[in-house]
């Protein structure tokens, strides 16, 4: 996931996006403008999902988000770490469903650290993995935790 987060030298910033769809981004872009007070308003914002992939499980969002929120923030994050949640209108982390095959291969690809939601801590088993499962309930906690 690649995001690059610019000043918008022209009056209407611009917002492309590769392998995701345009909706889903201006969506995410919403809830940081009003649930953390980021203003993308004015920003130019450019959004690739890497390897030509073309993805629609809303369980990208969480990704998407810290993306945007890294290049924001002009702070690189770890590429040891990974996201899977759903993100709704009110800053919330959703839970996503299959959560454990999703850690059972986010710890087979290397990752050493994968966000979820909170919600999704009923019936998951985190001592039965070796990466560190970090559950996260808002937008707000994911920014603090990582920024």
């Amino acid at each position: 996931m690649q995001a690059l987060v610019t000043q918008s030298v022209y009056g209407t910033p611009q917002r492309t996006v590769s392998g995701m769809d345009l909706r889903r981004l201006q969506l995410l872009l919403a809830v940081l403008e009003k649930r953390g007070g980021f203003h993308f308003g004015v920003k130019d914002v450019f959004l690739n999902i890497a390897g030509g992939l073309k993805v629609e499980d809303p369980s990208i969002d969480l990704a998407v988000l810290c993306a945007l929120l890294s290049s924001y923030e002009d702070v690189p994050l770890s590429s040891r770490i990974c996201f899977a949640g759903e993100v709704g209108l009110s800053g919330e982390i959703r839970a996503v469903n299959r959560i454990e095959q999703r850690i059972a291969e986010a710890e087979k690809l290397g990752f050493e650290k994968i966000f979820v939601s909170k919600y999704n801590q009923k019936g998951l088993n985190g001592t039965r993995f070796d990466i560190e499962v970090v559950p996260v309930g808002r937008v707000e906690e994911v920014y603090q935790y990582l920024f």
